[in-house]
Order: C-alpha cells, then structure tokens, then sequence
C-alpha cells in the first residue's frame, strides 16, 4: 500500500528577503516619523504650554508607550504565528501598522481638544507597539526559515535593511517638512509623513499575500507538531534562550538613543535640526551596505563574534558621538555618526535577526523570539525619556547618557556570550537538543521526522 504526502512549499528566501524588507521599511518608516515627531513636534502640540523639559519628557514617554505594548503584541500575535501561519500575521501586522500610522496624522491637537489629544495619541500609539511586537520575528523567523544553512544571515539581514530603506524614506519625507515655518510645521507639516505610510502598506500587503508558507512550518502543521499554547513551551522549555535573547536585545538602546535621543539633544545645543535629520538618516542609510555585509560575514566567522565586535565598537563611539554633537560641529558629528551606526551597530544589526530566531525550535519559533526580543526592547523604548532625565546641563552634560548607553551594550554583550552558535547548524536542528515528542502521534505518512520540543 503506498501512502503519499503533500510535497512542502518551496524555500523562496529572495523572496522571503524581499517581503521582510518591505514590512520592516514600513515598521521603520513609523518609528522615525513618530521619533522626529515626538522630539520636535508632539512636545509642542500634545501638551500644556509650560516647562519644555517637562513636555518633552511627556512626548518621549509616549514613544516609549509603543514598545510597552510589543511584548503584549508579541504574545498574542506570535501565538497565532506559531498556531495559524507566519503569513497570515505577517499580512495582519501590516495593516495593524499601517491604520494606526495614518490615524495619528489625523489627531486633533491639545489646543483643540485638551487631554483628550495626547490620550488618543497613546492609543493609537499602543496599536502601532502591538503591531510592531510581531513584525521584526515574524520577518525573521519568516526569512530564517526560506534559506538554506550557510546563507540565512545573509538573507535574514534584509529585515533590517528594510530598517535602513523605512528611516531614509520617513527622512526624505519629514525633512522638508521640518525646513517649513513654524506656523505650517506645527498646522499641517507633521502630518503628511504620517499619511504617506498608507503607500507602504498597499506594498508590502501586495508582496507578502503572494508568499508561500514557510516549508518548516508547512511540515510542522501536516505532522501534527503545532503546539496549542506556545507560550506556555517557550517558558517551560526555552527559558534559558528567553534570558539571553532578551539581555542581548538591551543594545537596541543603543539604536534610540542614536536615531530619538541625539536629534532633540541636537537641536537644544545649537545644531539646525534639518542638519541632525540628515546626519542621523545619511547615517543609517549607509547600513544599506554594512547590514547585509554583516550578514554575510556572521554566515562566514560566526554570529557570536561579529556581534560581539560590534557591542565593543557601540560601547566606546557612543562618546564620540555624543561629544560630537556638543561642539555643534556638523562634519564631526557626522564623521562620529559614520562610525557608530554604519559601522559598529550594523555588526549587531545585521545579524540579531537570524541569531535570535535560531535559538529556538520551529514550533515556537515565532513566539520564544518575539516575546523574549519585545522584553528586551522594553529599554529601548523608555531609554530617550531616560536619557533626558540624565542630561545635566554644562559641555559634558551628555556624559551619563553615553555610560547609559555603554553599559546597555555591555550587558547585551554579556548575553550574546551565553548563546548558542547557530550559523552552520541546520534549519531543522535550531533550537538545542533534543527531548522527548511532545506530539506523538506519527506524520501520515510514518517516513518524515516529528517536529519535537526543545529543551535547552
């Protein structure tokens, strides 16, 4: 008697690569929008004319709403990525983002409304974290799962140029409006970047509804191995991966402080805030190179060590870099830039992608890497309301920020130590070894191998 099986989809990573890309510009193109916007905007429109520290604070904290949210985002949402489909998701999270991008450029402002505006501004920021929460570890685990062994930190580092692609769009969008006068900047300006982001849902919605199914997950799901509460197996049996993954997410400080925190910081030294949006998005644009370069090269020397190279390199240029911006000299700042961001954290950023998803099996692979990532983000989102609070005033008053942003890397060094070397295991091995099938009920067709769980 001969039994037959549905052959799995394809791996398509150019494909997958492209997809991640496009959902990441879109997450990306929001961050830096409603990150310039709460440094130079909200501040001014969300909140009682008073003390400008104090409004600001105010302005950064609701920044840092949206990545208290993502943990949430990422239980929920990665949950039905590990149960339904990374796919189906993924097209979810586009339009999640997307909603709340284009309602916040059409929110009434507090001299209209009064708190009813930076209310409203929370929630549909909390929408935009939720979302977010499972955007970069569905791309990921998405992308991870759609390349061959040798090559999926190459591939996998185009979520994270879609990064790169997303802020030098808001860039070219936002800075002509923040070269308009006053009175348009604050009427009508700010908004139009955030109605443009429609264009980039309508995209990636396009690309994403005509991916396939990632073949692993196709193969989990005909073996009966999706599990029926993922979460609940990434804390029984992942714990370990959780602490690390989370630890080494801290250096996504390091990104919010560059790309938020050095632009208000900027602007209240002296230097014009159309020259700290170009340094800070010429900067990040030039990863468009350096991100994949660093996925490559973490295909050839290992993701440990070139993560671990660029933690060192963050660490000591966040000095330079902070000191540059208070001399208001604009080449070194932009030199000191250079080195922070397009070298030293695309060495990071270009390999987090692939390296956290790989830490845990495909069962629970959406989830164990969107929940523990989000945890770790959780700094990232409060870390310019923390640097603000730090800023003492005189020529050296940026110092306690840049130990902030030095120990945040430390750590996150530290936990890229505890990991697992993942670049030549193959895809069906990520996650350590083997325990006992947590579904033992055979495939179909008794020839192919049961999707088990992962003890660390």
């Amino acid at each position: 008697m001969t039994s037959t099986t549905t052959s799995p989809p394809a791996m398509t990573p150019r494909r997958a690569a492209t997809a991640a890309l496009l959902g990441s510009a879109l997450e990306y193109y929001d961050f830096f929008v409603y990150g310039a916007a709460a440094a130079l905007v909200f501040n001014v429109l969300f909140f009682p004319s008073g003390d400008p520290a104090v409004a600001l604070i105010g302005s950064f904290a609701t920044f840092a709403v949206g990545y208290v949210a993502r943990p949430v985002g990422a239980m929920v949402m990665g949950h039905f990525g590990d149960r339904l489909g990374r796919k189906k998701v993924m097209l979810a999270t586009v339009v999640m983002m997307g909603a709340a991008s284009f309602s916040i450029g059409c929110l009434p402002t507090f001299d209209q409304v009064g708190l009813l505006a930076p209310a409203l501004l929370v929630v549909l920021r909390v929408v935009q974290g939720f979302s977010a929460g499972a955007e970069s570890a569905g791309a990921s685990t998405l992308t991870v799962e759609h390349s061959p062994v040798g090559r999926r930190g190459f591939f996998t580092s185009f979520v994270m140029v879609g990064y790169a692609v997303g802020c030098s769009l808001a860039t070219i969008v936002f800075l002509p409006v923040a070269l308009l006068p006053a009175e348009h900047l604050y009427g009508w300006g700010w908004r139009v970047p955030f109605w443009l982001s429609a264009v980039v849902v309508v995209i990636t919605y396009y690309v994403r509804s005509h991916l396939d199914e990632t073949p692993v997950f196709a193969e989990a799901k005909e073996e009966r191995a999706v599990r029926k509460l993922p979460l609940s197996d990434v804390f029984k049996y992942h714990w370990r991966s959780v602490i690390c993954v989370a630890g080494a997410s801290l250096m996504a400080a390091m990104q919010t402080l560059f790309a938020v925190f050095s632009l208000s910081y900027g602007t209240s030294v002296g230097v014009h805030r159309s020259a700290m949006l170009a340094v800070i998005s010429g900067a990040i644009a030039l990863s468009v190179f350096t991100l994949p370069a660093a996925g490559y090269l973490s295909d050839v020397i290992g993701r440990k060590r070139t993560m671990l190279i660029s933690s060192v390199g963050c660490a000591v240029t966040i000095f330079g870099y902070l000191w540059a911006i208070s001399t208001t000299d604009v080449l070194l700042i932009g030199v000191s830039a250079f080195i922070n961001m397009t070298l030293f954290f695309s060495c990071y950023n270009g390999v987090w992608t692939s390296f956290f998803a790989e830490q845990f099996p495909a069962p629970v692979r959406f989830t164990g890497m969107a929940v523990s990532n989000q945890l770790g983000n959780l700094l990232a989102g409060f870390a310019p309301m923390v640097a603000a609070m730090l800023l003492v005033p005189g020529p050296s008053g940026w110092l306690p920020v840049a130990i902030f942003g030095a120990v945040a890397a430390g750590i996150a060094a530290v936990a890229v130590l505890g990991m697992r070397e993942t670049s030549k295991t193959p895809t069906e091995m990520l996650g350590g070894p083997r325990a006992q099938p947590t579904n033992p009920k055979p495939s179909p067709a008794g020839t192919k191998r049961t999707v088990e769980a992962v003890t660390d």
